[in-house]
Order: C-alpha cells, then sequence, then structure tokens
C-alpha cells in the first residue's frame, strides 16, 4: 500500500474516534446555569446575577440562576456535585459548603475537596448588627448588656452552621454570654425579623446590612475585620473596639462539579477573573459592600485551605454538629 494512501486510511480512522465534549465545540456552546444555594435578594444572588450579566455577553449564551435553596447550602452544593462536569454548571457560594459544612454535619452527600476551584470571587467584613430599639451603641455595651440578661437576648442567621451563626458562638466563647439562636432561611430575612423586633443581634455582613445602616434603620456596632470597611468608615474595627481576636469575614466564591477537565478549568476561571477585575464590575461590587479579589484557581485552593481551619476551631471549640 502505498503512503498517500496509508495516511488517508489512518485519517479516516482517527474521524470516528471519540472526542470529548470540550474539545469538540469551543465553550460554551449553550445555556451555562449559576447555583445558588441561598435566597433570591440576598449578596450571594445578587454577585451572581452581576457575573452572569457580563459572561453571557462575553460568551454569546445566555446565563441563567437557579436558587436551590436548604440545609446551609448543602442542596444546591448536592446538585453542583452530581451535574455534569462539562463546565454548563457552576455553583457560586459562600464559604459554608466549601469550607464550613464538612465539619458541621455527620454527613453529607458531596465532598467540599472534590469540587474543581475557579476562583474567589470577592470578600466582605462581616458586622456586629443590632436593631436600633437595643439601648447599646458600642461591642462593650452589647457584651454588658448580653451579661446582664443571659439567655434572654438573640441573634439571627442563615441557619445552625450559616458564618453568622459560627460568628456569634465565637462571640459567646470569648465574652463568657449567652444568647438565644434564631435561625432563618436567608439574610434578607434575618433582616427583616430585626426590623419587626424580632432578632435582636445579628453578625451579618457589610454587603448586606449596608442600606439598612445607611437607612438609619439598624445599627452597626463594629467591622469584625482589621481595618474599617470604606462603606461604614464611621464604624470602628473590633480591634479599636477592644476585641482584636474577633476577627470574622465572608467570601464568595465559584467551583464547578468534581472532575472538570483542567484546560475547562483554566479558561472558565479565566472569563470569571476578566470580568471581575472590569472596572464597573469593580465598582457594582464595591457599592454592594464587596471587595474584589478574582484569584486563580491555585490561589483559591490555599485561601480556602485556610479559611478551613479557622471555622473548625470555632466548630470544634463549641461542639457544634448536625445530623
Amino acid at each position: 500500500m502505498r503512503l498517500s494512501v496509508r495516511i488517508a486510511v489512518a485519517l479516516a480512522a482517527l474521524a470516528v474516534l471519540p472526542v470529548p465534549l470540550h474539545a469538540q465545540d469551543k465553550f460554551p456552546s449553550k445555556t451555562v446555569k449559576f447555583i445558588v444555594p441561598f435566597p433570591a435578594g440576598g449578596i450571594n444572588d445578587v454577585l451572581a446575577r452581576i457575573l452572569g450579566d457580563k459572561l453571557q455577553t462575553k460568551w454569546g449564551q445566555p446565563v441563567i440562576i437557579e436558587q436551590k435553596v436548604g440545609a446551609g447550602g448543602n442542596i444546591g452544593a448536592d446538585a453542583t456535585a452530581h451535574a455534569p462536569p462539562d463546565g454548563y454548571t457552576l455553583l457560586v457560594v459562600p464559604p459554608g459548603p466549601l469550607s464550613i459544612n464538612h465539619n458541621l454535619y455527620k454527613k453529607l452527600s458531596y465532598r467540599p475537596q472534590d469540587f474543581v476551584p475557579i476562583t474567589v470571587l470577592g470578600g466582605v467584613a462581616n458586622v456586629a448588627f443590632v436593631r436600633n430599639e437595643l439601648p447599646v451603641h458600642s461591642l462593650k455595651e452589647l457584651v454588658a448588656y448580653v451579661k446582664d440578661k443571659p439567655g434572654k437576648i438573640n441573634y439571627g442567621s442563615q441557619g445552625v452552621g450559616a458564618t453568622p451563626h459560627l460568628t456569634a458562638n465565637m462571640f459567646m466563647s470569648k465574652t463568657g454570654t449567652q444568647m438565644v439562636h434564631v435561625p432563618n432561611r436567608g439574610e434578607t430575612l434575618v433582616y427583616q425579623d430585626m426590623l419587626g423586633g424580632n432578632v435582636d443581634v445579628f453578625f451579618g455582613n457589610v454587603s448586606g446590612g449596608l442600606a439598612l445602616w445607611r437607612g438609619g434603620k439598624i445599627r452597626a456596632l463594629a467591622v469584625l475585620d482589621k481595618k474599617r470597611a470604606a462603606e461604614m468608615a464611621d464604624v470602628p474595627t473590633v480591634i479599636e473596639a477592644g476585641m482584636p481576636d474577633f476577627i470574622s469575614t465572608t467570601w464568595f466564591a465559584v467551583v464547578a462539579p468534581p472532575k472538570l477537565p483542567p484546560d475547562l478549568q483554566q479558561q472558565i476561571a479565566a472569563a470569571f477573573i476578566d470580568v471581575v477585575k472590569m472596572s464597573d464590575v469593580q465598582e457594582k461590587f464595591r457599592k454592594v459592600g464587596i471587595e474584589p479579589i478574582g484569584g486563580t484557581p491555585a490561589e483559591m485552593t490555599a485561601f480556602v485551605k485556610d479559611e478551613t481551619g479557622r471555622w473548625e476551631a470555632v466548630i470544634k471549640a463549641n461542639h457544634i454538629s448536625l445530623d
């Protein structure tokens, strides 16, 4: 058989071999879905929509947001973990499902370490918020007030294991105080309870409480970080308030289902990082109190590892667990 014929036969054989989906088509070639594991209207949802709007323009394909709410973010995380690893389902998520829940729940239907990291979108400090009617105007006054009324002051959260819940436990451990937990399904609902007088204290993030604080509807006692928040420049830090080891921050990240191919991971990460670096996107992030980050997948891996250690210590010290 002549060489030219042998080459033609070989090429014909190669043509029928299966080609991985991500190599066949330019990604994306259809609708991309962002799963948000907390209710619409919260900061998690807001960030997903900012990104979705930009990415569907960049990609030339629709981006839809799907809320899968419940179990501290586990329902949305489970849906993502069992989605095809083709890049068309991504999880936009706060710390819980990535760095907290596997230390909190006795059994999960997914392994957070199996998710493929894309990027950390941004971070924000948590804040000690109180309802206006509570007669306290500083962190020290809050400590004294709670000590004077053990078990009579309550605090809100998005559920056991959510960052505000763990932050409240950190607060009680460090101050020797006791408060009653009032869990809810999302931060918007917690703020509604504060306005209704049903929640006294909420260790929510700058973003979620910013509009209500600016409107004078809730009071901010301290920013739980080493530096003041630009959006709340008049509010002291916990260091200034005399509690330098009471640090608590929230962040938001994107992950893909397990076994996403590395080349597709890098492609999707590059798209997200490009969008986060856009000046108008950064302006929108900062408008809701989020400081943009947009790190690489490797940087995200190291960051999540550190955060996991921080919250694991709080969970174990306070013997917190869920079935």
